[in-house]
């Protein structure tokens, strides 16, 4: 359990919390432990988000599904994580992405009401979620920058960037070439001799229907230049 609690305060909502607080938090507050087997279904994309729910032993695969168009990003996310803490508020609270555990894994969930009073009992805990909800929504804003005046290269990292979480692992987008290059607003013959110089590059590797990232960070890096 102490490496349950030295694992939350990795997270960015407990970063600054002791783990004396956190393990009162459990105590006090209705937190539930849950068991997924691999290959289960965790959480469907589009299914109400009512509670926040954390990673805390094994691995989660997500997949996150373009609107309208033949385009979905694979990831795979290790304990500790939380899972779509920015759709607890908002327009639209329901999850972005499918959830499945990969092999044995631990969930941790809070519903969202108590979630509200755990924030509002400590300022460090309204922080860390208002920091947390700030960075994502400023990875939205770059995206729109991006996706239009960009090299076919940047587009392709932002779009993964923007999707993927913070220490993803076995990143991969899948998809009908058409429907990528709608996304992108390319052209295949540019699509294409894009993703063989990324390719030869090490950054990635690919087929006709899928882009599997081998260098998340030299990805990363070309929206930097």
């Amino acid at each position: 359990m102490n490496s349950m609690y030295q694992q939350l305060k990795q997270l960015p909502l407990f970063q600054g919390m002791s783990t004396d607080i956190l393990r009162a938090l459990v105590e006090k507050l209705p937190f539930h432990f849950l068991k997924f087997r691999g290959g289960e279904q965790i959480f469907t994309a589009g299914d109400p988000c009512t509670h926040i729910r954390f990673i805390v032993s094994g691995k989660v695969r997500l997949e996150t599904a373009c609107d309208n168009l033949r385009v979905s990003l694979f990831q795979t996310l290790s304990a500790p994580h939380v899972l779509a803490a920015d759709y607890l508020f908002g327009r639209k609270t329901v999850y972005p992405y499918s959830a499945i555990a990969d092999g044995s894994c631990g969930i941790m969930q809070l519903r969202k009401g108590d979630y509200i009073s755990m924030v509002s009992s400590d300022k460090v805990f309204l922080f860390n979620i208002l920091n947390y909800l700030s960075s994502g929504s400023q990875r939205g804003v770059s995206l729109m920058r991006r996706l239009n005046d960009g090299s076919v290269a940047e587009r392709i990292a932002m779009v993964v960037d923007t999707l993927a979480s913070p220490g993803a692992i076995d990143v991969a987008l899948r998809f009908k070439q058409k429907d990528l290059c709608a996304l992108l607003g390319t052209q295949r013959t540019t699509l294409i001799s894009t993703l063989d110089k990324l390719s030869a590059d090490g950054i990635i590797e690919y087929d006709s229907n899928e882009l599997r990232v081998q260098d998340l960070a030299g990805l990363s890096a070309l929206l930097s230049k």
